[in-house]
């Protein structure tokens, strides 16, 4: 596939969208520590945007500070050095983030942010990684990055990474983003979460009741998740999304997902988002 040349030396911005687990079952433990997880990634259509400059001396700079996040722990400059190392490019980056998506939210914000960098970059440096040389990259930063690199709503297995495309109806999404951040090695760790979830089939998966196994540990920590998701479920089918903190739910139509925002209680962080069948960067790799 030939894609229109970038101009190199002018600033490229480019999304990160946030994603909802429209059900998450946790199945088994490998002997490492790591959970077997089934769940279905869909993304949304906001999130994070990327602003990215090539530089040509090889330096990784983050521009901009993300409030307790060093560079040299953030994803983002993670993710431009796994991509330097892997392909041997010589070029550099400036890499600032304009960000919306809540840390600690289960929306998936640092690991989108860390695959629209792997993607854009690729393209950028003219690396030419295929789509499975980045996702596997993207295992080694965080288990949800592969799924964004993957590009389009799918099926997850194993530790995330085991991705099958998966056709699902258009929905609107209310999600709700309690003050509050869940930290998912604290949820991980609780002896009282279910590990033992009966595994289930993909074709299955719009036939059956599901849930989110975290859901429950989260609420007994967390009283703002549990008032989110008490509230929400007035008015749909209320679910949290992967490890906390957010609430999301769907409904049928923009109108009755703004009605329902319309009726948030003041101060409360609420919006509404438009499922994402495919990433807007999924065709810039092959």
């Amino acid at each position: 596939m030939n894609f229109p040349e970038l101009n190199p030396t002018a600033p490229l911005r480019v999304p990160a969208p946030a994603k909802i687990n429209l059900f998450l079952h946790i199945v088994g433990r490998r002997p490492d520590g790591y959970h077997l997880l089934q769940t279905a990634f869909r993304m949304l259509d906001w999130g994070d945007e990327i602003i990215l400059r090539r530089r040509d001396d090889g330096a990784i700079v983050r521009v901009g500070e993300v409030p307790g996040v060093p560079a040299e722990a953030d994803l983002v400059v993670r993710a431009a050095r796994a991509l330097q190392a892997a392909s041997g490019s010589t070029f550099g980056a400036e890499i600032a983030v304009e960000k919306r998506i809540p840390m600690g939210g289960g929306l998936g914000g640092g690991s989108s942010d860390a695959a629209t960098v792997l993607m854009a970059l690729n393209r950028l440096w003219a690396c030419g990684l295929s789509r499975e040389a980045l996702q596997a990259l993207g295992l080694k930063l965080g288990a949800d990055v592969p799924f964004f690199v993957f590009g389009q709503t799918a099926f997850a297995e194993g530790v995330g990474e085991n991705l099958v495309p998966l056709a699902v109806p258009p929905a609107w999404y209310v999600v709700v983003a309690p003050k509050v951040s869940v930290p998912t090695v604290e949820i991980f760790s609780d002896p009282e979460l279910t590990r033992d979830s009966e595994p289930i089939k993909m074709r299955a998966f719009a036939t059956i009741t599901t849930r989110n196994d975290m859901q429950a540990t989260v609420c007994k920590r967390y009283p703002q998740v549990a008032e989110a998701l008490e509230w929400l479920s007035r008015y749909g089918a209320a679910r949290m999304s992967g490890s906390g903190a957010c609430i999301f739910a769907p409904f049928d139509s923009k109108e009755a997902a703004e009605q329902v925002v319309s009726q948030r209680p003041q101060g409360w962080k609420v919006w509404v988002a438009a499922g994402l069948d495919r990433h807007p960067l999924a065709d810039w790799v092959v």
